[in-house]
């Protein structure tokens, strides 16, 4: 099978939402995945690891269209180096990036990660489109869980969020990659604007759970930029439909 768009991270949260929109537009996908994976209707799985630069080659060879979304805790900078060089030699002619909101705003170690991966595949000669969007459900989920468990929950005062549905997000991308390079398009957020603390207390009430809330301040550089909003997209931005209270209600239940 000759794979028209490579996935990187069709396994994981965001992908598996996007792999089946690919497919319903009828197009081949190759998946590059570290572990195996039998090849299924209109998939192609290959083995390989991006951040070791083993097996890239041969994901790459002969697609169209690369669209990554691969991600870890760290290294997500030369994953993306070595992805997007490969992508070069092999004559790829659209990259997509997944990124996040306020990567060139907020100083924190993950985030400059992000703006470093979006600075390789730009410089990387191959066409791109880069999205950045907002925290996604799934995340703000699993930390509300384990903000949860403590007799007394920590609610660090001027932290907003536009948490967004990885739906939503994975709708936005396949559509990004079934057309031409965009560049940087318009940030992805979701419908509402949150407090932290309502975050945390819609989670605790739509698990049935009651904790005592404390505010705190979150200090240094970083706690300044997400007071200042650096971390949100107030003016330009797409939005998405499912609100926190949707995903809640769905994920709860």
């Amino acid at each position: 099978m000759t794979a028209q768009i490579l996935l990187t991270g069709g396994t994981g949260t965001l992908g598996r939402h996007v792999l089946p929109l690919l497919l319903d537009a009828g197009r081949d996908v190759r998946v590059l995945s570290r572990r195996a994976h039998d090849d299924a209707d209109g998939v192609e799985y290959v083995t390989g690891d991006l951040l070791k630069d083993e097996g890239v080659e041969r994901a790459v060879e002969g697609v169209e269209t690369v669209l990554h979304l691969a991600g870890g805790a760290k290294g997500d900078d030369e994953a993306a180096r070595n992805l997007a060089r490969a992508a070069a030699r092999a004559g790829v002619r659209h990259m997509v990036l997944i990124s996040v909101v306020g990567a060139d705003r907020v100083p924190l170690g993950y985030l400059r990660t992000q703006l470093r991966a979006e600075e390789a595949l730009i410089e990387s000669g191959v066409p791109w489109t880069i999205l950045r969007a907002a925290q996604f459900h799934d995340l703000v989920f699993g930390v509300a869980q384990k903000m949860a468990k403590m007799p007394v929950v920590p609610a660090p005062g001027g932290l907003r969020f536009q948490p967004v549905d990885p739906r939503d997000v994975a709708a936005r991308l396949a559509g990004l990659a079934l057309g031409a390079p965009g560049g940087r398009v318009p940030d992805l957020v979701g419908p509402k604007v949150y407090r932290i603390d309502e975050l945390v207390r819609g989670y605790l009430e739509a698990a049935g759970k009651h904790r005592l809330m404390m505010p705190v301040r979150m200090p240094g550089k970083a706690g300044r930029a997400y007071r200042d909003a650096r971390n949100l997209s107030l003016e330009g931005a797409d939005t998405g439909e499912l609100t926190w209270e949707d995903f809640l209600a769905a994920r709860v239940a």
